[in-house]
């Protein structure tokens, strides 16, 4: 299945199953099982679809076991309090260690998948869900789960997006540092030591190319040499084409794209997917145009805030190992990444941490939740973060919780919706500052919200409007999605912090 799965442009019945809209969403065809040899299947499509009346769902179903939601069978108890259905969704959403065949990559160790139509495994989700299970206990599959990402560093080189092959060529944002420390906190120092080589590896990833940066190469891989000679990251697909997930709203969108731009959608598309802000119009060089989707050349400063953090989880563990030169180096190179995120991407005006478009070689002027991330990781110095305290306060803050970002554009990482990673990231990182009671005021606002809507529904969503908390929240490539991995992973911790809704 690896070339239907990542060369579609060569397969027809891949195009024509994608193309056809026998399935209202793309992920479909790319998750079935297939009951037989790709060849096998191959030869019976090339006999079958020349005769008259060829049916191509019938084919499919013929041939292929259609994916089954994973907590298809599970209702919610909504007389009961929401933490305690949530203890009860982790053996829902618990998988096993695979051996099935298809397109998803099997992995050693149980692990919580999102829910819905997501029953794979995925990278950033998984952090915001380790933090419910932190607060449930459940160390143990913590422990798989990191387990199954370093098994996943070690045989790829990298953490892809999820674990199906149409992953591979993409990661998202990187959290495994993240994970490791949420282990150390718990089971000590020696953690660190422990996955130190993946740590490596994924620094490596993330790296690759730095060193071969000039004047004639620019942009090598995901690292980016800017106008001073500093090195700052980006999000890149080491592929080009359409994702096979949502093949047919790729197609259609480049069909849209300027001719200048045509050529490069599908790379900036994917990188948007690598992002996890997947779409937002923080990655639109013309507001609210989806085609002109140009993610590849920005630095976003979230990502440079967790390779940051990255680099200074690197320099605790080599100096744990006794390698004193290897952790001042990553400490240099920490202290250097913060200096070029202060320079490219706070922005004195707007008292905010704003993404730098390196193509225009000027900052963007979208405001997005992403700039909370200096105060997050502890970057920003206290008079930055007290500037940035205030925009969210004056601009973020809405009924529900924070509002992704300003605009409207019916993108599902725009307003009106709320994310649950952004608001445990923008409780933090104000937490972190000592601006408690904003902390506290967003906290209980989007323990509200979950609250209200999974008395009214029994459902808790993957995200949410905040702004008409009583309308539900729209937008992106696919239906609204309940489960929701990170969504009950921050809610438990939250109330676990700041108490229920009352």
């Amino acid at each position: 299945m690896t070339e239907l799965q990542l060369n579609p442009f060569s397969n027809p019945l891949f195009e024509a199953v994608q193309m056809s809209r026998i399935f209202p969403d793309g992920k479909t065809f790319v998750d079935c099982q297939p009951k037989q040899s790709y060849d096998k299947i191959m030869e019976a499509f090339h006999t079958e679809n020349k005769k008259p009346g060829f049916d191509l769902k019938q084919f499919v179903l013929n041939h292929f076991d259609l994916p089954v939601p994973h907590s298809v069978h599970y209702s919610s108890d909504p007389t009961k309090p929401v933490a305690s259905n949530i203890e009860s969704l982790w053996d829902v959403l618990t998988r096993e260690p695979d051996t099935e065949n298809g397109s998803l990559i099997p992995l050693p160790f149980p692990y919580i998948v999102p829910g819905g139509r997501f029953g794979e495994i995925y990278y950033w989700d998984s952090y915001f869900t380790m933090l419910g299970l932190k607060t449930s206990g459940r160390y143990d599959m913590i422990e798989n789960m990191i387990g199954n990402f370093s098994y996943l560093i070690d045989t790829l080189g990298y953490i892809p997006n999820g674990n199906r092959t149409y992953f591979i060529g993409r990661s998202q944002p990187p959290f495994y540092a993240q994970m490791i420390k949420l282990l150390a906190d718990k089971k000590g120092d020696a953690i660190y030591l422990q996955y130190l080589p993946q740590l490596e590896k994924e620094y490596q990833f993330w790296m690759k190319g730095a060193e071969e940066l000039n004047g004639k190469n620019k942009m090598l891989f995901h690292c980016v040499l800017m106008p001073d000679g500093a090195v700052l990251n980006r999000y890149k697909d080491e592929w080009s084409s359409p994702r096979p997930e949502s093949y047919r709203e790729d197609v259609e969108l480049a069909q849209q794209a300027t001719d200048t731009v045509k050529p490069s959608v599908y790379g900036h598309l994917r990188a948007g997917a690598e992002s996890g802000w997947d779409f937002s119009s923080r990655w639109f060089k013309e507001p609210g145009v989806f085609s002109s989707i140009h993610c590849t050349g920005i630095i976003p400063v979230d990502l440079n805030c967790l390779l940051l953090n990255l680099e200074q989880t690197l320099a605790h563990a080599y100096e744990l190992k006794g390698e004193a030169g290897q952790s001042i180096r990553m400490l240099l190179a920490a202290e250097k990444r913060k200096q070029a995120i202060d320079k490219y991407c706070w922005n004195e005006a707007a008292g905010f941490y704003i993404d730098f478009d390196w193509s225009a070689n000027e900052q963007k002027k979208a405001m997005t939740l992403a700039g909370i991330c200096p105060l997050y990781f502890k970057i920003a110095d206290n008079q930055k973060a007290g500037r940035v305290r205030e925009q969210i306060e004056r601009l973020f803050l809405k009924d529900g919780g924070v509002v992704t970002s300003l605009e409207t554009t019916g993108q599902q990482w725009d307003a009106p919706n709320g994310w649950a990673p952004l608001q445990w990231m923008t409780i933090q990182g104000l937490e972190n500052y000592g601006f408690t009671e904003l902390a506290g005021e967003i906290a209980r606002r989007w323990i509200q919200l979950n609250t209200a809507v999974f008395k009214r529904t029994g459902k808790l969503m993957e995200k949410y409007n905040v702004m008409d908390t009583h309308l539900e929240a729209g937008g992106g490539e696919y239906e609204g999605q309940d489960g929701f991995g990170w969504t009950n992973g921050v809610l438990l911790a939250l109330i676990h912090q700041y108490g229920a809704a009352k």
